[in-house]
């Protein structure tokens, strides 16, 4: 019986990592072997194939080398069927900025903070829980958290966030910082 593959998931897998891909199809008679074809023609193997019911499999791959590949299954019998879809391998993203403090800052002040992240593809950022000072924001395609502080607070203030850094195949990265916003001198009170 010639087995079909009509999808997978994830498409994307990350390079050198266990990443786990369900392959969707029909006819997968007792346990299929699947073979990993790099665009070059390269073949390799998973680590481990489970034959979950005659319409799906589930791979645990680990590639090193990014690039799109195509997958083949074939039964016992000899015949084969290869994805039409590709599976991509890359890395996924990191940030270079240490999480934790990103400085300070004084009420009322013009103030800008730099996180920095990277991927082997476009990034964007985003906040995905916490507050930034009041007045400030993040650029989402470049990781800068500025604004004028709008001076409403009475006390020294720490503002702790998550940021989320994605890469253009949807892999993350989450790290968590924090700002310092100060009163200072000029708002501590007056004396004669």
């Amino acid at each position: 019986t010639k087995p079909t593959i009509s999808g997978i998931s994830p498409s994307v897998a990350l390079a050198s990592t266990g990443t786990t891909i369900v392959i969707s199809g029909a006819n997968y008679v007792l346990t299929p072997n699947v073979e990993i074809i790099n665009s070059s023609g390269a073949i390799s193997y998973p680590l481990t194939v489970v034959r979950n019911s005659a319409t799906q499999l589930t791979i645990t791959v680990n590639i090193s080398t990014k690039a799109s590949y195509f997958l083949r299954v074939e039964n016992p019998d000899g015949l084969a069927a290869r994805t039409g879809a590709i599976l991509s391998v890359s890395d996924a993203p990191t940030f270079s900025t240490a999480s934790g403090s990103l400085g300070d800052g004084d009420k009322g002040e013009a103030l800008s903070f730099d996180v920095d992240g990277s991927s082997d593809s476009t990034v964007a950022f985003s906040k995905i829980s916490g507050a930034f000072p009041s007045g400030l924001s993040l650029n989402t395609a470049t990781g800068v958290v500025s604004g004028t502080e709008n001076g409403s607070q009475t006390s020294t203030t720490v503002y702790n966030f998550a940021l989320r850094l994605t890469d253009a195949e949807g892999q993350t990265a989450d790290r968590s910082f924090s700002i310092s916003v100060s009163v200072g001198m000029a708002n501590s009170g007056q004396f004669n």
